[in-house]
Formats: C-alpha cells, sequence, structure tokens
C-alpha cells in the first residue's frame, strides 16, 4: 500500500513578493528587451479589492532572465499595505523538441520519474485563489470577470461554473476561499464547454465544466501538487477531474507517448496530447530537481481542423479562404460547408459564436468515410501539400538595420544547401528590384531554397519580390522570417537600444552602416528612418497573404536563438526539407562561422549626400532647431513633458492626505503651509541631461517638436507659443515621499509615449528651496529598491484616478 503524499506548503513571504513586484514594474518602464505589460481589475463583491495582472510577450519566456516564468500571474496589496501572489499560473512550458531544454536527449539525463502524464483537457484556462477576507478570485490566464460588452468573459464563464460546482455538494464561495487560502494555493482548471464556447475537441453536456489539473503555490519560484492530491481536492470541491497517470521511466513513458499518437487518442478517447510533470535539475550534476513540465502534443489532425474552421469563418464574413495545407481535402471540405451554410443561415451567425464548428466538421467526415487521422496517413505521400515539398523556398527576412538578418542567413547556408542573396551587393541605383529578384531565381535554380537577404521591411517591397518571382517561378513559396516589431509604440524603445548597441559595436562591418566612420547622430538618423518606415506583417491582407508561413522572431534574441527557432520551425512546417534537426553543437558552430566569415564587400552610403558641402550634421543634432519664419534664434529645449491639470493633482492629494492619520499627513501639510506644493505639475518625458543615456528618445521628440511647429507656421490660425505635441492619459497610482521631496508615482497610458526616467513620476513639492524636485528620481530609486525601510513613506491613490494631459516642449529660462 503506497503512503499519502505529504502536501506541499509553504506561507506567503512578503519580501519575496515585494522583490517580485517591483522587479516586474521595472520590467514595465525600462527600455530592454523584456517587455511586461501590468493591467489592474477590480474583483467584484470584495469591497474594493484590486489585483494586478502581470503578462510577458509569448516569446520572452523561452529568454533566461524573466523575472518570473508564470503563465498568469496576478498580485494585489492587503489591507495593511503587504503584496501578496493572488493567483500563479504553472511556469511556461514547451513541447518536445520545441526548445533545447525539452530535445529528448536532455529530458532523459536531466529528469528523473515517476513521470506523471495527464490527458490534455481542450478548453481554456481557468485560475480560482482565495484573497484576504475570504474572497474568492476566479481569472482565465490574464484577466479577471469583467463582461466584455455583452459578452461573457471566459473569466465569468469560469466564475459561473464554480458556482454550479460548489452548489452541487452544498458549500459556498467563502469555503472554497478560505481553503484555497489556508493551502497558500492556486487552483488551476480547464473551462471546458461548448454551450460556452467550443474550441477542436467536443464536450457533451454531461462532460462539461471545469476540469481541475493543478494546485500551485502562491510563491515566486513555481511549486505544485503531484496528480493524486489534486484527484483528492477534485473530488472534495465537486471539480471534475483530468485524467493522469503514471510512468515510472523514461523509456515505459516515451513508448506509450508514441503508441498513443499512432491514434491521437487515449482511452478510446481523441486528445490533443499529454502534459507530462516530472523533476528535473536546472543546473546540471550541482543543481537541485525542481517540479518541471513540457509536453507532447499531436499537432495533426487538429492543425487540420484549425484550419477548417478559419476557412469556414472566412466565406461567412464573404472573404477568400486561405489555407497553404491540406489543400485538397480543405477544398472538398469547403463545398461541404457551403452547401451546410446556404441550407441553413442560421449556421453562420452561431459558427461566429464558436457554435457548431464540431457539428459541421463532423457532418463532412461522416460524409467522406473518413476520420481525420485516416486523412493525415493518405496525404503522407502526396507531393503536392505544402509540408511534403522538397524545392522552391524563399526564406524572406522582414527587418529592420541590426536585427541580425545576416548572420541568421549565412549560418543557414553553413547548416543546409541554400543560396544566399544580398541585396547590399547589388550595385547602382538602377533597376536593383529586377537584379535582386533575378538572383534569386537564379540561386532558386540551384539549390533548394535561399535566403533574399534584405530587410524587406516596407509592404511595397514584400509584394515586388513575391510578385516578380513567382512571374518567372510560379511554384515558389515564400516563408517570412519575421522580427517581430509590432506594436510599434511598445516594442521601438527596446528595438533602438538593442540595434544601436550592435551597430556601434560592430564598427564598420555592415555594408549600410559604417558606425566606425561616420558620426552617431548620421547613424542614429538612418536607423530611425527604418524604423519609422517599418509596416509590420499583417497575414490577413496583401501582399503579406502571400507567404507560405511566417515565422517569428525575437529581435532582442541572441542570432543563434534565432537560428534555432528557424530551424526547428522549418523542420516542423516542411520536414521534408529540413529532414533532421541539427544539434545545439552544429547550431553554434554555423553561428561562429557566420560571425567569423562575415566581412563586406560593397558599402552603401545611406545619406544619398550631394557633392556638395555637407550641411547634415544640423539636421542630424539630438537637440531640434526646427524651421522658424522668424530670423531670431530659438532657444534651446530644456524638457519634454507632459503638462497636467493643477486642480486634479492638488484634488487628489488633498483627498489622499485627508483620509490618513496626522502623524502620516505631515510632510503634506509642511508643504501646505510653506507653501512648496509646486504651481504646475508634469511628468517629464525626457531632460536634455538624458541624451546621452537616450538619444533615441530625445530625438524623436525633438522631430516631433519640429514637425508641429513647422504644420503651426502653415496655419496662422493655431499659432501658439506652448503647441500640444500630442495628448497622453496619466494614471496616479502612489504618493511616495520621505523628509525632503515628495511625488506621485503615476503610469502612462496611452501608446506612443515614455520617459527616461525610471519611474514615471509627478513631483509635487520640496522641502526646502535648496531641494531640487529631480531629487525625486532618487527617491524613488531607493523606494523601488527597499520600500519603505529607508524612512520612505507611501500611500495608494484609490479609485483609478486618470487625468488627461497634453505634451509640451519646454525651453530653457521657462
Amino acid at each position: 500500500m503506497t503512503s499519502q503524499p505529504t502536501v506541499p506548503y509553504a506561507p506567503p513571504d512578503d519580501k519575496e513578493v515585494l522583490a517580485l513586484v517591483r522587479e516586474l514594474e521595472a520590467s514595465t518602464k525600462k527600455h530592454g528587451a523584456v517587455s511586461c505589460k501590468k493591467h489592474t481589475y477590480e474583483v467584484t463583491n470584495t469591497g474594493g479589492i484590486n489585483v494586478d495582472s502581470w503578462q510577458f510577450r509569448d516569446w520572452d519566456y523561452k529568454r533566461r532572465d524573466l523575472p518570473t516564468y508564470a503563465r498568469g500571474l496576478f498580485t494585489y496589496r492587503r489591507r495593511d499595505g503587504s503584496p501578496e501572489i493572488a493567483a500563479r499560473g504553472y511556469d511556461k512550458f514547451f513541447n518536445v523538441g520545441e526548445v533545447n531544454e525539452t530535445e529528448w536527449r536532455n529530458v532523459e539525463t536531466q529528469t528523473q520519474g515517476p513521470y506523471e502524464l495527464s490527458v490534455k483537457e481542450n478548453g481554456c484556462i481557468i485560475f480560482i485563489s482565495g484573497l484576504e477576507g475570504d474572497h474568492l478570485l476566479v481569472c482565465s490566464k490574464h484577466s479577471t470577470g469583467a463582461r466584455d460588452n455583452a459578452n461573457l468573459s471566459h473569466a465569468s464563464a469560469g466564475e459561473r461554473w464554480v458556482d454550479k460546482h460548489l452548489e452541487a455538494i452544498g458549500k459556498t464561495r467563502a469555503d472554497l476561499a478560505s481553503e484555497l487560502r489556508r493551502r497558500n494555493v492556486t487552483a488551476v482548471a480547464e473551462l471546458c464547454d461548448d454551450s460556452f464556447e467550443e474550441h477542436v475537441l467536443a464536450y457533451e453536456p454531461k462532460d462539461a465544466g471545469l476540469y481541475l489539473h493543478g494546485m500551485n503555490l502562491n510563491l515566486p519560484e513555481f511549486a505544485t501538487y503531484p496528480g493524486e492530491l489534486v484527484y483528492q481536492f477534485a473530488n472534495e470541491w465537486g471539480l471534475k477531474k483530468a485524467q493522469y497517470l503514471m510512468k515510472e521511466d523514461i523509456d515505459s513513458m516515451k513508448n506509450f507517448l508514441y503508441e498513443c499518437a499512432e491514434t491521437g487518442s487515449y482511452d478510446g478517447r481523441d486528445t490533443e496530447g499529454f502534459v507530462i510533470r516530472c523533476r528535473r535539475k536546472e543546473n546540471g550534476a550541482t543543481g537541485i530537481y525542481q517540479d518541471w513540465f513540457f509536453k507532447f502534443k499531436f499537432e495533426e489532425p487538429y492543425l487540420m481542423y484549425r484550419q477548417w474552421r478559419e476557412c469556414t469563418k472566412a466565406i461567412i464574413r464573404g472573404k477568400p479562404p486561405k489555407y497553404k495545407k491540406h489543400k485538397k481535402v480543405t477544398e472538398q471540405y469547403l463545398l461541404y460547408a457551403r452547401r451546410q451554410l446556404a441550407k441553413d443561415p442560421s449556421l453562420a451567425k452561431a459558427y461566429n459564436l464558436n457554435h457548431g464548428i464540431i457539428a459541421m466538421r463532423d457532418g463532412f467526415l461522416k460524409e467522406s468515410g473518413l476520420n481525420g487521422h485516416d486523412i493525415i496517413r493518405q496525404e503522407e505521400d502526396e507531393v503536392g501539400d505544402s509540408d511534403a515539398a522538397t524545392r522552391n523556398f524563399v526564406l524572406l527576412p522582414v527587418a529592420s538595420i541590426g536585427c541580425g538578418k545576416t548572420t541568421v542567413a549565412i549560418a543557414l547556408t553553413k547548416l543546409f544547401d541554400w543560396g544566399h542573396v544580398q541585396n547590399d551587393n547589388i550595385t547602382g541605383k538602377s533597376n536593383r528590384p529586377k537584379q535582386f529578384t533575378t538572383q534569386v531565381c537564379n540561386a532558386l535554380a540551384v539549390h533548394p531554397a535561399m535566403i533574399a537577404d534584405r530587410n524587406n521591411h516596407q509592404r511595397r517591397e514584400r509584394q515586388q519580390i513575391i510578385d516578380d518571382t513567382r512571374t518567372i517561378i510560379p511554384e515558389a513559396r515564400f516563408v517570412a522570417l519575421y522580427y517581430v516589431h509590432d506594436p510599434k509604440s511598445e516594442m521601438l524603445p527596446m528595438i533602438r537600444q538593442v540595434t544601436q548597441d550592435r551597430i556601434f559595436a560592430r564598427g564598420d562591418n555592415h555594408q549600410t552602416i559604417q558606425a566606425g566612420t561616420k558620426s552617431r547622430g548620421e547613424i542614429i538618423g538612418i536607423m530611425d528612418g527604418f524604423l519609422k518606415r517599418f509596416e509590420p506583417i499583417n497575414s490577413h491582407s496583401a501582399p503579406d497573404d502571400g507567404f507560405d508561413e511566417i515565422i517569428n522572431l525575437d529581435v532582442a534574441a541572441s542570432s543563434r536563438e534565432n537560428l534555432e527557432t528557424v530551424v526547428r520551425s522549418l523542420h516542423s512546417m516542411y520536414p521534408r526539407l529540413v529532414k533532421t534537426l541539427p544539434s545545439s553543437e552544429d547550431l553554434d558552430k554555423a553561428i561562429e562561422a557566420a560571425l567569423d566569415d562575415y566581412k563586406p564587400d560593397v558599402k552603401h552610403d545611406l545619406s544619398f549626400k550631394s557633392n556638395k558641402k555637407d550641411k547634415s550634421n544640423k539636421q542630424n543634432s539630438f537637440v531640434a532647431q526646427p524651421t522658424a519664419p522668424t530670423q531670431a534664434k530659438p532657444p534651446k529645449l530644456e524638457y519634454f513633458a507632459i503638462k497636467l491639470p493643477t486642480s486634479s493633482i492638488v484634488s487628489t492629494l488633498d483627498k489622499v492626505f485627508n483620509q490618513l492619520l496626522p502623524e502620516k499627513a505631515k510632510m503634506y501639510r509642511l508643504l501646505q503651509q510653506s507653501r512648496r506644493i509646486q504651481p504646475a505639475f508634469h511628468v517629464t518625458l525626457c531632460h536634455r541631461t538624458s541624451i546621452p543615456s537616450h538619444p533615441e528618445l530625445w530625438s524623436h521628440l525633438a522631430s516631433l517638436y519640429a514637425e508641429t511647429l513647422s504644420e503651426q507656421s502653415k496655419d496662422q490660425s493655431v499659432r501658439s507659443s506652448d503647441p500640444s505635441l500630442g495628448k497622453c492619459r496619466v494614471r496616479l497610482e502612489r504618493v511616495v515621499w520621505d523628509d525632503r521631496v515628495m511625488s506621485i508615482v503615476a503610469r502612462l497610458l496611452d501608446e506612443g509615449w515614455e520617459t527616461a526616467n525610471s519611474i514615471a513620476h509627478i513631483s509635487v513639492g520640496t522641502a526646502g528651496q535648496e531641494i531640487k524636485p529631480k531629487e525625486s528620481n532618487d527617491m524613488l530609486e531607493r523606494w523601488m529598491a527597499s520600500g519603505t525601510e529607508t524612512g520612505i513613506q507611501e500611500c495608494e491613490v484609490g479609485g483609478h484616478v486618470e487625468v488627461h494631459g497634453n505634451v509640451v516642449a519646454v525651453m530653457q529660462g521657462r
């Protein structure tokens, strides 16, 4: 008889959580490679509890320097002001072969059994946890239960099912919240309810509900319950249970998985695969074993089913369906779908609401006398399908200067018998696109694939190469190597920093940017021009709908990481083109060779200067000198800021401090009595002293100011000595002060605006004339590092106060 496993438990540690929250806050503000989004939600029926959701981009989770790897993380502050993890999801886990850690050879050497295999349910993830005061929090991966207009959100649907399960066993929300809080855990479940939303696999009404598959401790580090204890909790609280089984060793686990993959089912039921839970040693022989997950997905026929779904929605909208795989059977399916929609027009509306998807698919399969796995097996020998193709592949980078596209391209030629054409090697300015196309087609004549190496950052460039190449080689397939720049408003600060660092480190070893000889201002001007003109890929419209596949790459990642992403993606998409995956050592050597071998033979001057005396220094100066209609020399710019309404800031401060005890409100009262509260308020975006550390931000704002003055000079009716460069909403989050300065920590809510300061803030006042407002920066840095332990006090601004401001340029002497 096996012994009952010990229930994992660890109490919340306020200092650890505070450190995590500060790292996350810093990640939302800094201009580095990592970008974190924070969203604040008010939890209904809790007396005003707000929770913060923290979300990184999907590709960030492959990095090694994130504050957390939790997919789904919510924090809040208790009544005493202490931070607490409200809900915690699993650490991000990957499919077999998707990253280096999940290569079978590494799984075999770095993990230990037993291996717990959970059947992958097909729904949306729901987190359930207990907050202070026995309030229950039910949320989806990144949001709480607010309705989206008239539609029920995923979190609200999950909340409805929680109530059903509790009602069935005679327990309350408070009971569940209390138990979860006592254990310091988040219950992780899959919402499977076809009446709410259909996915790929069907759930009969009797099978609908919340399938509990995890219990995670609310800690910064990942720790989770074993399956036996998850089952036990599900039984106690009336939740459905995700099936799981145990395999003691890796060989029996692998054999079982590949047997199931033959049919795509387990225990007589279709499934998309399994999540495997085990223990992994993080740092080789010296590390300790920690909880670790990976997954084994059955890609087909489920990718085909999803393609059918998207094609059906397209024809309902009156758009041409786009599909690149399973062409023959998809054409047959769409003929069937059109007939059904013509017979019963009401199906279209239901289908768009994610109802009737499975019935449409099953009706076609029944009529054809096949099932999904039969179709896939029949297609494996058909050379016409895109995954069976072996020739005429054009890999088309979509990038800007400094992304590393040429390094990846050369590395690919080291790994495979592929061609490589660099646009920068084409000389002259006439017929360059035609010359480029000719060389691309010549490369395809002798290689199965080639890399068309230019930035292709504008739609017209992509349209040209796709159209011209297919005129000569109609069967050419285009795969985008997309260095993601979208959303530009959020990503451009990071991209500017990363690419400029690379270019200036490279010196003159570049064909269009000679950073060793050109001025810094000239180089940044050229690079910013490319970024300004960059048009992100939109796969739903021309020309980008002409790509057979799009591989997303991370500008901030190393060329080695992006090379691995490209190779793995191509192996998955086109297994007959990339038959076997290169080893990690092969990838390392390919990158090293690419870096060692690359020496540009042809160099271009993108400044397009004439032979006349160069007048560009003034244009590329970091301090804008806009053309004015008068001969008087304009004063120099001092800083850029968001100018805020004084009355709104003062009324908010009064409200905050009127609710505090006199001792805590002492500093504010002193500022009032000594008239040391500022007469006007703003959030500084960039001061001239920040030019060395943030030249791109200053240059952007200065250019915007110059453009505004130029437009104003054309329209006499809008002349102003203090023109607005734009609008920005600012949220007032927290008042922070010591015995010298007081500030309001703020958040910029509108995209396109950022601050050079590490923390966006509004200076309220200083205790004496000798104290400069810029001391707020130092005080807030200490607060972020050590909290109130350094003699700093803070108070939250309640009620989600937002004020509307104007972005302005402030001149010296004003």
